[in-house]
């Protein structure tokens, strides 16, 4: 009698990858959050821009103080942004999160169907490997 191959339920592929994609959008919901708590708006010069893979803007306020990190081009360092031009940006004074336009989201519709997602998908896929294992065991 030829021997049974395991199957894999496909649903376990889900899990991994929700899961970084929650760990991506995770990182973006908390610079959003960080400059929701403790950002400062303010007026910006473009001091200079690099559009060699995505688009990336260093600032600096129109008092002289630098803005770091730089404005990415998600963030509103858009093609037609160039050197000396004003924006008015939400930075944080402490630096750890990164500027924006104030535009941005914060994905939080999104990283719940993520998190939802991944739940039901790897319950159901370990429902059906389970059984599968069962099934093979018993030969």
């Amino acid at each position: 009698m030829p021997r049974k191959k395991r199957k894999v339920a496909w649903q376990l592929i889900v899990p991994p990858i929700a899961g970084v994609a929650l760990g991506v959008l995770g990182t973006v919901a908390g610079g959003a959050t960080a400059l929701a708590d403790r950002g400062v708006s303010a007026d910006a010069v473009v001091v200079s821009a690099d559009y060699s893979s995505t688009n990336h803007c260093e600032l600096r306020t129109v008092d002289g103080q630098d803005i770091s990190p730089s404005l990415s081009e998600s963030d509103g360092c858009r093609d037609s942004t160039s050197k000396g031009d004003e924006l008015r940006v939400r930075y944080d004074p402490e630096g750890v999160a990164s500027p924006d336009d104030g535009r941005t989201s914060s994905h939080g519709v999104l990283l719940t169907t993520l998190f939802g997602a991944a739940v039901v998908m790897g319950t159901w896929g370990g429902v059906r490997q389970s059984r599968w294992d069962r099934a093979y065991d018993g030969v």
